[in-house]
């Protein structure tokens, strides 16, 4: 599986969630160490430099993860949300944030991971309680659990991103449809 960082879902609470991969299957784990944590908030444009996590961020952050994960499902199925996951949350959110600082050579957001993850979980609640709820979808490929934004024309968008999912579905369409013998014209 690719270990680079994918920021498809349209909103960062959400790119946040995917970083367990194939939930329903192999379960893949991009948070193994609290650089690769620590590399997300960066790579994802959260935070400028970061200073360096430990065990424990990165324990912090796979529950906030998780809680964020089960608050979407919750909100995405219509159902009531699961109060251990809304405390998780709400709790994380109440920490501080990241403060951006102006330079004289424009912004600058320097942060600790404790700091960087209170944003994202700020970041879900304003999602998880905005007008974006009925947008949200769940990626149509069956193996892949990420839940993203769906912002495409007339709301048809069915992938979480087409290199990462749907341009291997369509592949593999089109490779059974090859396969398979044309049926005999009915006279």
């Amino acid at each position: 599986m690719n270990l680079d960082h994918v920021f498809v879902c349209g909103h960062p609470a959400l790119d946040f969630a995917a970083t367990l991969r194939a939930r329903r299957t192999v379960r893949f784990e991009m948070f193994v160490t609290p650089e690769r944590l620590n590399a997300w908030y960066l790579d994802g444009g959260l935070v400028d430099t970061i200073t360096p996590g430990d065990e424990h961020d990165l324990r912090e952050a796979r529950t906030v993860r998780e809680a964020v994960y089960r608050l979407v499902t919750d909100r995405r199925l219509g159902e009531a949300f699961d109060r251990e996951a809304l405390a998780v949350l709400n709790a994380a959110a109440c920490k501080p944030p990241v403060t951006p600082q102006l330079t004289t050579t424009g912004r600058r957001i320097e942060a600790t991971p404790g700091r960087a993850l209170a944003t994202v979980a700020r970041r879900a609640v304003e999602l998880l309680g905005g007008p974006d709820v009925p947008l949200m979808k769940e990626c149509g490929n069956p193996e892949c659990t990420r839940v993203y934004i769906d912002r495409s024309r007339g709301l048809r968008r069915q992938w979480c991103g087409m290199e990462s999912c749907g341009n291997r579905i369509k592949a593999a369409a089109y490779r059974a449809r090859r396969r398979t013998p044309a049926a005999p014209a009915a006279r």
